[in-house]
C-alpha cells in the first residue's frame, strides 16, 4: 500500500505497519490509523502520520532518551483495553511541540504519553494524573540555552 503527501512523498507500507487507535488521538478522534515514520536517524524523534488525513502528522519523541527514568503509570483500564502484560513489547512516544522559529524551545508533552501495544499495533494517547510531569516539558534544557548566550 502507498499514501502519498507534500511532507514525505510516497510512503510504502503493509497492514502490520499500522498504528490503530480505537479512539483517535485526543483533539483528533477521526483520525485513527498511523504510521510511525523516522525523522533522521539517530534522534529520539519520529513522525506520526495519519493514514486517513495526509496533511496531518505528529512529531513524537521516545521520552525516555529525553527525559530518563520517565516511567508513567497508566490506569489498570489502559492495560486491559490495549492487552498489555509484563512481556508485551511497548512502544512509549510524546508528541513534540517546536514554537515557529525557536526550535531550542521545543517542548514534549509528558503528560499526555502515546502507548502502542507493539504485538497487536493497537494504541492509545492516555492523560497522566501524576502531578511529576507537564504537558511542556522543555526538551532542551535551560542551562543549555544560557550557556549558549554566555559563549556567543
Amino acid at each position: 500500500m502507498t499514501i502519498s503527501n507534500t511532507r514525505f512523498g510516497d510512503i510504502e507500507y503493509s497492514a502490520d505497519d499500522i498504528i490503530t487507535f480505537t479512539d483517535g488521538i485526543i483533539g483528533f478522534p477521526e483520525n485513527s490509523e498511523f504510521l510511525l515514520l523516522n525523522h533522521k536517524p539517530n534522534t529520539p524523534f519520529r513522525w506520526l502520520q495519519s493514514l486517513q488525513d495526509p496533511a496531518l502528522a505528529f512529531l513524537v519523541a521516545f521520552p525516555e532518551i529525553i527525559v530518563p527514568g520517565y516511567s508513567p503509570v497508566v490506569d489498570d483500564s489502559v492495560v486491559t483495553e490495549l492487552s498489555l502484560s509484563e512481556e508485551t513489547p511497548k512502544l512509549l512516544l510524546t508528541t513534540v511541540t517546536i514554537p515557529a522559529g525557536k526550535p531550542k524551545e521545543m517542548t514534549t508533552n509528558l503528560l499526555g504519553p502515546i502507548i502502542v501495544n507493539g504485538a497487536t499495533m493497537q494504541a492509545k494517547q492516555v492523560i497522566l494524573t501524576d502531578d511529576a510531569y507537564t504537558v511542556k516539558h522543555r526538551v532542551f534544557a535551560r542551562s543549555e540555552r544560557v550557556a549558549e548566550k554566555v559563549a556567543a
